[in-house]
């Protein structure tokens, strides 16, 4: 049932049934059905936006109708780019709708459920004069949340262009509390500033992969679908095709164990390198072969393939140097008093997180290491002490909800630290990697 917190006129927009747009990655295009359709800002390039007045509520077009790149009538028909599979592996349409298992919204059955959400609005504190960074948009799960809250503004942002064309209803929706960008959430101050807010009440990150993008076959994150080796999360860079062709055995084993956590990354690492002697290794499908060759499947333990699809996926987007980027872009875009939430899904980003708000939040003083040095003023004052977790009916409900772990902070009013990020892993730059060094 739709919340009675939210307008009328709201309710009634998120309440109807209708398909939701579908975006030509290639070309930038946009459709969307029952209202008027139009062009994604910019085009093929990142930094687009949707705002609702991009779009017209009620205004129809003749059926086949779509926009060109200038709004031109168009005939051909869009391709149906992904194909989303239900928990049951029925096929299914995206519809970028929000709610709680087996609900639908906005046009049809849920195809992805925010974890901790509650928690996450709880921790935010949002309220009717906010603005927030929703930095990971996703499905919307989140922005959706706050924007139960009247007179709240998100400003959300996804590197993923079929999420923020999948959005468009919701900013159509939202009577003009939500701005969409094609960004990449390193850059969250940058974005908030360009939509009109040199300060935020609130940032929300819910990293790593989404269950849209690991059910899409054609987006090469798992295993368990046969489809290209890509990986990307943008339309941007190498694949994880590209750099399992290119790196040198050496710097594959290093990638697979540091990012992966494997303990058998050597050898899966000299099995890659044998194997794409005879022939280019470019599936999902063909990768996890040659994995599963190495390290056998046992019952009761995760597939073989797991950690090396994670190590390959987070270096491929560059996620924990994108993480340690948007917790600085979040310290000197958040206001005194707003709040920071943090979602990760596993110990490398947790670890990051942690480690950021554990010096951030580190009472000002003179160091016994270094009496003569005065330590800076805490930036943020820790809410959690310990992560917050998923009930056990949440688990239950989301499997994928099992290892999330949920960090808040508070903003002090104490100036951002210029230049200071989280230590990372020490891997070689994508660039180098892929030169074969």
């Amino acid at each position: 049932m739709m919340p009675r917190s939210l307008p009328k006129k709201l309710r009634d927009a998120l309440g109807q049934q209708g398909a939701l747009p579908r975006a030509h990655a290639a070309a930038g295009l946009l459709e969307v059905r029952g209202a008027r359709a139009v062009t994604v800002p910019g085009g093929t390039r990142s930094g687009a936006a949707l705002h609702s007045t991009d779009l017209e509520a009620g205004a129809t077009r003749p059926a086949g109708w779509r926009a060109g790149p200038e709004g031109h009538r168009a005939e051909a028909p869009l391709p149906v780019l992904f194909r989303l599979r239900e928990s049951g592996g029925r096929s299914a349409r995206s519809t970028g709708a929000l709610a709680g298992s087996g609900a639908s919204a906005a046009g049809g059955p849920v195809r992805h459920v925010p974890v901790l959400v509650r928690s996450v609005v709880d921790v935010l504190g949002v309220r009717a004069d906010g603005v927030y960074v929703d930095g990971t948009f996703g499905a919307g799960g989140y922005s959706r949340a706050i924007l139960e809250t009247p007179g709240a503004r998100v400003v959300a942002i996804d590197r993923d262009r079929s999420a923020v064309a999948l959005g468009a209803d919701l900013v159509a929706a939202s009577g003009g509390r939500l701005t969409l960008f094609e960004e990449r959430f390193s850059s969250l101050d940058d974005v908030a500033a360009r939509a009109g807010f040199p300060s935020v009440q609130g940032v929300v990150l819910d990293l790593g992969v989404s269950s849209m993008q690991l059910d899409t076959a054609e987006r090469g994150f798992s295993f368990r679908l046969d489809g290209p080796l890509d990986m990307r999360m943008g339309g941007d860079g190498p694949s994880a095709a590209e750099v399992v062709a290119a790196a040198s055995e050496r710097d594959l084993a290093a990638i697979i164990s540091t990012l992966g956590e494997e303990r058998f990354a050597r050898p899966i690492a000299r099995s890659i390198v044998r194997a794409r002697a005879s022939a280019p290794i470019a599936t999902t499908q063909a990768l996890a072969d040659i994995i599963t060759r190495v390290v056998h499947p046992r019952p009761g333990v995760i597939h073989p393939a797991t950690r090396t699809f994670q190590a390959l996926r987070i270096f491929v987007n560059e996620e924990l140097w994108e993480l340690a980027a948007a917790l600085s872009a979040a310290e000197r875009i958040l206001a005194p008093g707003g709040r920071l939430a943090v979602v990760s899904f596993h110990s490398l980003e947790d670890r990051i997180v942690k480690s950021f708000l554990t010096d951030r939040g580190r009472t000002s003083g003179v160091s016994r290491h270094r009496p003569d040095v005065e330590q800076p003023a805490p930036t943020f004052r820790i809410l959690t002490k310990r992560p917050l977790l998923p009930s056990d009916a949440e688990s239950e409900a989301n499997p994928r909800a099992r290892s999330a772990k949920l960090r808040a902070a508070e903003r002090t009013d104490a100036p951002a630290r210029p230049g200071d990020a989280p230590a990372l892993p020490r891997l070689p730059p994508l660039a180098d990697v892929l030169k074969g060094r």
